[in-house]
């Protein structure tokens, strides 16, 4: 279905990033990976669906970097058709204790990235008449949790972007939505469920089990897999008239 087009997916060597590159791939969109640790293996594991693969490092707090990256994926395969602005990262603390320094990574990461990105993929897509940009905010773009003050600021912050420039595309064969997950199993989160299991003295299983009780009805993870699928929805036909929303898979936690 997205032979022909490229896909470039911020925060994708791993976790929720590299399963919706790989969803994207397994439909024929050559790729643009981005993120740090291991590049070879998740590149490796792209290039197996039959497409090309590229991959910048770009710091996603540096707008120099995001434009440079930008720059480094027309130059490789002509223009950017669907942009996953993924990259995200966590703190925990009280408002009184948040290190100013870490507020102004995760605004920088999560949210201000997800803008840089957007503003340099939209001239190409509104000349080409397509084009799909795809925010990963999280539930918590839809309600708040304490001690998450960045982080629950940064994702409403990107929901009200994907709102904004959907509507400035509205008319245009350019879409924009959000994707909102709850709980999904991902090394960010993982070290989440570790400190729990060491705070209280519990297996990580129980601890699992204690963080998802918290908030998700469901009681299990949503997979960076699902999350893929939900993806390719929006770049497919049936999204077409996808726009502005921001999709929560959340196991039933928004709905309380």
């Amino acid at each position: 279905m997205l032979k022909g087009k490229t896909a470039l997916v911020t925060g994708s060597t791993s976790g929720i990033g590299l399963g919706i590159a790989k969803a994207l791939a397994a439909q024929g969109a050559n790729m643009v990976l981005n993120g740090f640790g291991d590049v070879d293996g998740p590149k490796a594991e792209v290039a197996a669906l039959g497409v090309q693969v590229a991959y910048h490092g770009a710091d996603m707090s540096k707008p120099d970097e995001i434009a440079a990256m930008m720059a480094y994926a027309a130059e490789q395969f002509g223009r950017v058709d669907i942009l996953v602005n993924n990259a995200g990262i966590q703190h925990v603390a009280r408002v009184e204790n948040f290190p100013p320094e870490r507020w102004d990574a995760i605004i920088a990461i999560n949210l201000s990235s997800a803008f840089h990105a957007t503003r340099l993929a939209l001239p190409a897509m509104q000349a080409a008449g397509w084009g799909r940009i795809i925010n990963v905010a999280s539930v918590h773009g839809l309600v708040a949790s304490a001690e998450k003050a960045a982080y629950v600021a940064a994702k409403h912050g990107v929901v009200g972007l994907t709102k904004v420039t959907a509507l400035e595309n509205a008319t245009s064969g350019v879409t924009c939505n959000a994707i909102c997950p709850g709980w999904v199993l991902t090394p960010l989160v993982q070290k989440q469920v570790d400190a729990k299991a060491v705070a209280l003295g519990l297996s990580n299983d129980q601890a699992k089990k204690l963080l998802l009780g918290e908030k998700e009805p469901s009681l299990q993870f949503t997979t960076p897999e699902e999350l893929g699928a939900l993806a390719v929805f929006f770049c497919s036909p049936a999204g077409n008239n996808v726009r502005g929303v921001a999709w929560n898979m959340d196991g039933g936690w928004a709905a309380q």
